[in-house]
């Protein structure tokens, strides 16, 4: 392959680049640590710049760096303007920010506005203020029930556990969606609008390309008295009207939002994470007039099954031409199982989304999982996902084929999930933020000069960095063969799909020529006179092995 198609494939309107990037989600405090103190930190992913341009990503998303007590890992925010000394400055920010753009690769960056940490400033004031305060107006405030105010105003329960209202010394209750260091914020007040509005062109202003939205779906509540019941809550349906989740008001917030993307040449990006009922609600966060994007999560918790797929694809790439915006495909992230281990559990039937949970639960047994067979399944999936029109988004470590670690002592662990449950039920999300290792050998792996902020295995030493860079049959090496390859050949027109005879085997076409082939079978696949135009991954004789996916290019496109 020539360098001038390289440089060719490069060249994207400016405007719109997110379209069909490939995104890769940095966790800081465990992606490079270079002072030492065992956290990562921003000059740590400066120092591995070159690293994140060889893989051939098209920008980095940064899970939340701010200042916070890490009640929720960096999810509690206690100031949206600044960085966590232990992860850095803004200095460091900036350089990181140049580095990374020095490179070509842009920089999203998570925001976080349900709520904020309980450590805030106007948190703080809002306790100190008191009862009607105004202070206490940026918040949700509430008496309680019961003669004397002794009992949570509702009987909701937070995602993290317990109740989802903390009472305070005057004897009022604040409203928390998730742990009780994280006070929900009042959507309804205009200093939450405007001070979220200063945040963002903060960031923009300092060279930030796109914004990640945590728990988009969120933001506005209808809290008119009387408020419902939890059983009440859980009755009600999702359509745009629903008290806490999804309303039709939200867009209100983003529409503003928008607008101040819209302010930056080229104009900022946005992609939601939306929990909703379906593509055609989703569809609403990814409008021009909104975000841009939202997070398609049908793939994360599918098994590596052909008809689950197949169906999840077509279902939202036709959503995704019908409302105009791009879709996204994501494997991993911050808060699930790694699906290397996830494909190599038993199949729970009717709710794969809880295979790795089961197994964290349990301890993690390693007669529950198949780690050859995982991996196997995992590069599969992820070279179907990289030839699928849309954005991709790759989580840390999914590109060394890292599996999760479930055996980490209590007392070690950091996720509140961990400790209190809720709709977690007691499944920890530390063994996918485990630091991830780059070399074999060392304290940490090469992480950092000591220790990390959470244990890793000895196995680590196999998925690391210097060992799979060297060995042309890695998940490493298939990542970046498939990264450079996608930069000539992905397009934004949609695919076709192409009969295979098998239920098992998914066979789809680009309108370039291009096709990919993958086997969710464990008999192999004949290609034909096709196996000769191969570009990547395995052939056997001329068929596809099983669990398996390979792509084929016309020779044309890749001029030779």
């Amino acid at each position: 392959m020539t360098d001038v198609l390289l440089t060719e494939s490069r060249r994207t309107d400016p405007a719109i680049w997110w379209r069909q990037a490939a995104v890769y989600q940095i966790y800081p405090r465990s992606f490079a640590d270079a002072n030492g103190d065992g956290l990562g930190d921003l000059p740590g992913i400066v120092s591995r710049a070159d690293y994140l341009a060889e893989l051939g990503i098209d920008a980095v998303w940064l899970s939340p760096f701010y200042p916070s007590a890490l009640a929720d890992g960096g999810y509690d925010v206690a100031d949206y303007r600044d960085v966590d000394p232990r992860i850095g400055t803004l200095e460091d920010f900036d350089r990181m920010v140049a580095a990374l753009h020095e490179r070509g690769i842009r920089v999203i960056v998570d925001i976080v506005p349900n709520h904020s940490s309980n450590l805030h400033p106007w948190f703080q004031e809002a306790l100190a203020a008191g009862r009607g305060s105004a202070a206490r107006e940026r918040y949700i405030f509430r008496e309680g029930a019961g003669e004397n105010g002794e009992q949570p105003p509702t009987d909701w329960g937070a995602a993290f556990g317990g109740s989802a209202w903390e009472r305070v010394e005057d004897g009022q209750w604040y409203l928390h969606s998730f742990a009780t260091e994280q006070p929900d914020f009042n959507w309804d007040h205009p200093e939450v609008r405007e001070d979220f509005l200063t945040t963002l062109r903060f960031w923009s202003d300092r060279g930030v390309d796109g914004f990640r939205i945590d728990v988009a779906h969120m933001l506005t509540k209808d809290l008119t008295e009387p408020l419902p019941s939890r059983a009440e809550l859980e009755g009600l349906p999702h359509d745009g009207n629903h008290p806490l989740s999804d309303r039709d008001d939200v867009h209100e917030i983003y529409a503003e939002w928008r607008r101040v993307f819209n302010e930056y040449d080229p104009p900022r990006t946005g992609v939601a994470e939306a929990w909703v009922s379906s593509p055609e609600r989703r569809a609403r966060y990814a409008s021009a007039e909104g975000l841009g994007q939202a997070f398609n999560f049908d793939l994360l918790v599918a098994d590596f099954d052909a008809e689950q797929f197949r169906t999840i694809i077509a279902d939202n790439l036709a959503q995704s031409a019908a409302s105009g915006s791009s879709t996204t495909w994501v494997l991993s992230n911050h808060d699930v199982t790694r699906h290397a281990t996830r494909y190599g559990l038993p199949a729970l039937e009717g709710k794969p989304e809880k295979q790795g949970v089961e197994w964290v639960r349990a301890g993690g047994p390693a007669d529950w999982v198949d780690r050859e067979r995982g991996l196997r399944r995992a590069r599969a999936a992820s070279l179907l996902l990289l030839a699928l029109p849309g954005s991709a988004y790759l989580y840390q470590g999914e590109e060394l084929g890292l599996q999760e670690v479930a055996q980490i002592p209590a007392d070690q662990r950091q996720d509140p999930a961990f400790f209190r449950g809720g709709e977690f039920d007691g499944f920890g999300r530390d063994g996918c933020r485990v630091p991830i290792p780059w070399t074999s050998t060392g304290s940490s792996f090469g992480f950092g000069s000591g220790p990390a902020h959470l244990p890793q295995p000895e196995w680590f030493a196999e998925y690391a960095v210097d060992v799979e860079s060297s060995d042309p049959a890695s998940t490493l090496s298939l990542y970046r063969e498939a990264l450079r390859l996608r930069r000539v050949l992905q397009t934004e027109e949609q695919l076709e799909w192409v009969e295979t005879g098998r239920a098992d085997v998914v066979r789809f076409a680009r309108p370039n020529g291009w096709n990919v082939v993958t086997n969710f079978g464990t008999e192999p696949f004949d290609l034909g006179a096709d196996a000769a135009s191969v570009v990547l991954g395995t052939v056997d004789g001329g068929a596809v092995p099983g669990e398996s996916t390979v792509w084929i290019a016309p020779s044309g496109i890749l001029g030779h």
